[in-house]
């Protein structure tokens, strides 16, 4: 397919993504691999670095490690952890995986995070962030190889995050990382079908919290009563025909957005055929 990389989502009892990669390495010799999200709360970071040296050992420089808190429903839900401070525990966390994974040792405390350890030698993972607001763009810009959005529109990305993250570049001296935009996408003419999919597959987002003030942000204004409106999914998801999806992926980067990550949305007829042409199309356009 011409594809670049290979992402993994990784949420509750997803297999390792870790693993997964470990074993995909030996077959798949050129794609880099990446993960969105690993939750940060469930794994201390010198367990996650265990995970991502192991990649890197058999496929060295070809992981992004993409890590974020996740969110307080499922995070206290389904681990029983405390959800306490994100975007202080995402810092802390970060900085002690660039120093484990970048330098090869870590001295670190922190209000949240401890870390005292050092490793053979440093690694050529690429640490990457979720985000959805200001903060943790701005954050991504500091500190990681990027930021990786998930449900954000295009004029946000363009208005708000990329400004957010060139700031915290800024700040820090650095030059701007990677805006990654995880979108949902699909090869498809039928305007209904593809909002009945949106629905169904994301219609709980706009409940969340973090994604409701995000959408609220971006002029969603429909978000802060939990309903997912045709309107939403029309502004969130690329769809149309070929020609039509084509062209809105390659004006992405008039939008500030450097890579793209690509969920096949799932049509509830005619979903294979769906999935088959998108599929093909992004290989076409990844080949361009």
């Amino acid at each position: 397919l011409a594809l670049d990389t290979a992402w993994l989502t990784v949420g509750g009892a997803a297999p390792d993504p870790f693993a997964v990669f470990t074993a995909a390495a030996h077959r798949a010799e050129r794609i880099t691999f990446g993960t969105s999200i690993v939750p940060t709360y469930p794994r201390h970071p010198i367990t996650m670095a265990q995970g991502a040296m192991t990649v890197d050992q058999v496929a060295p420089g070809r992981l992004k490690l993409g890590v974020g808190p996740s969110h307080r429903p499922g995070i206290e839900g389904t681990w029983g952890l405390e959800f306490n401070k994100p975007l202080s525990h995402l810092r802390e966390y970060v900085t002690i995986l660039n120093a484990l994974l970048n330098e090869g040792e870590v001295d670190f405390d922190g209000e949240q995070l401890h870390a005292h350890i050092r490793i053979a030698q440093p690694t050529q993972v690429k640490v990457m962030i979720s985000a959805l607001r200001t903060g943790s763009f701005r954050l991504s810009g500091e500190l990681t190889e990027g930021g990786i959005s998930w449900m954000c529109p295009l004029p946000y990305i363009r208005d708000v995050a990329t400004p957010a993250q060139q700031e915290g570049a800024d700040a820090a001296g650095r030059p701007k990382p990677a805006m990654i935009v995880h979108t949902p996408i699909v090869v498809s003419e039928d305007r209904e079908a593809v909002r009945a999919a949106a629905r169904q597959q994301f219609g709980f987002y706009q409940r969340l919290p973090f994604y409701s003030r995000m959408l609220q942000a971006a002029g969603f204004e429909e978000a802060a009563g939990g309903e997912f409106t045709d309107r939403m999914a029309d502004g969130l998801i690329i769809s149309g025909s070929a020609n039509e999806v084509a062209d809105r992926v390659r004006s992405l980067g008039e939008y500030g957005v450097d890579e793209m990550l690509a969920a096949i949305v799932q049509l509830p007829e005619g979903g294979r055929e769906a999935r088959r042409s998108t599929l093909e199309l992004l290989g076409e356009l990844a080949s361009e």
